[in-house]
C-alpha cells in the first residue's frame, strides 16, 4: 500500500487506485497521546483512545511507500502531523533493540518504507537543518529504508504530490 498523510487538504485525484490511501489529518479528530502506554500493556498494538487515529496508524504500518506533508514549525513537524506521529506508537512494541549502536523500539509488523517528506512554509537554513536531523532520527523508529525531504512553498505542494503519484504509477 501507498500512503499520503497531509496536515492540509490536497487538490489531488487518486481516483479508484485502491493501493493508495490519503488522509487529510486536518479534517480528522485526533487527540493527543496521553502517554499511558495502554497500546503496549492493556491493548497491545491498539491505542486506548478511540478516535480517527485508529484508522491511520494501521495504514502507516502497512504502507511501503508514503508521503508526509507538513508545515515546518520551529524545525519540526507542525502540530497536526506531530500529534499523529505520536499516536502511531502502537505500531511499535515496548521492547528495545540496539540498532547502529542506538536503542530503538522493536516494530510490530511494520513494513520497510520508502518515504518522501514534503516540508513547506517559511523556514531558514537553521530550521531546515534541525528538520533534516529530526527526520534522520525518526527514520530509524519509522522503519524507513530510504527517505527524501523536499522543502517547498505551500503553493507548490499539489504539483509535487502529483509528480510523486506519477512516479508511483510507473
Amino acid at each position: 500500500m501507498k500512503l499520503i498523510l497531509s496536515d492540509k487538504p490536497l487538490d489531488i485525484d487518486i481516483g479508484a487506485k485502491c493501493d493508495i490511501k490519503y488522509f487529510d489529518l486536518s479534517s480528522m479528530n485526533i487527540a493527543n497521546c496521553m502517554g499511558c502506554f495502554g497500546c503496549w500493556t492493556k491493548t497491545p498494538g491498539k491505542c486506548v483512545i478511540r478516535d480517527d487515529a485508529t484508522h491511520v496508524y494501521p495504514c502507516i504500518a502497512a504502507s511501503e511507500e508514503l508521503i508526509y506533508i507538513s508545515r515546518i514549525k520551529y524545525g519540526g513537524y507542525d502540530t497536526i502531523m506531530k500529534t499523529m506521529m505520536e499516536r502511531a506508537i502502537p505500531v511499535q512494541q515496548a521492547f528495545i533493540r540496539i540498532h547502529h549502536g542506538e536503542t530503538h523500539h522493536v516494530q510490530r509488523n511494520v513494513l520497510p518504507k520508502i518515504a518522501t517528506i514534503i516540508a513547506y512554509g517559511d523556514s531558514d537554513d537553521q530550521e531546515r537543518d534541525i528538520f533534516r536531523n529530526l527526520v534522520a532520527r525518526n527514520s530509524h523508529n519509522m522503519n524507513f529504508e530510504s527517505y527524501e525531504i523536499i522543502f517547498t512553498t505551500e503553493s507548490m505542494i499539489n504539483n509535487i504530490v502529483k509528480n510523486i503519484l506519477e512516479r508511483w504509477e510507473k
